[in-house]
């Protein structure tokens, strides 16, 4: 349970983050933040591996590439769930998950989450 929260949290913070870097993402507040970041996980739960197994024939076309565009549907998923966050456009939305990925990847090397 505390590894979970603490994911959260980090979750939360790197969206800030990303939001504050990315002109087409916005995050208003530390509410939406953390609500963005418990809604990203249950999409990134429950639809992105049906996404993912749809696409198999375009991601094994594009060399896995395809899963960049499955995550920053994600994001705007989430965006369209979220009061306070917004993902405006698809670049946004793929500058944004690229950012997020390599960010919580960072993280995770950084401290072993």
């Amino acid at each position: 349970m505390i590894q979970f929260a603490l994911h959260l949290v980090v979750t939360a913070a790197l969206l800030s983050v990303v939001g504050y870097m990315v002109s087409g993402i916005e995050v208003e507040d530390r509410g939406a933040a953390v609500i963005g970041a418990l809604v990203l996980g249950f999409v990134n739960a429950f639809i992105r591996p049906i996404l993912v197994v749809l696409t198999l024939p375009i991601t094994l076309l594009t060399l896995g590439l395809f899963i960049w565009v499955v995550n920053a549907f994600m994001l705007k998923l989430t965006a369209a769930f979220v009061p306070g966050f917004k993902v405006k456009g698809l670049w946004a939305a793929m500058v944004g998950s690229l950012l997020l990925g390599i960010l919580n990847l960072a993280v995770s090397a950084v401290f072993g989450l």
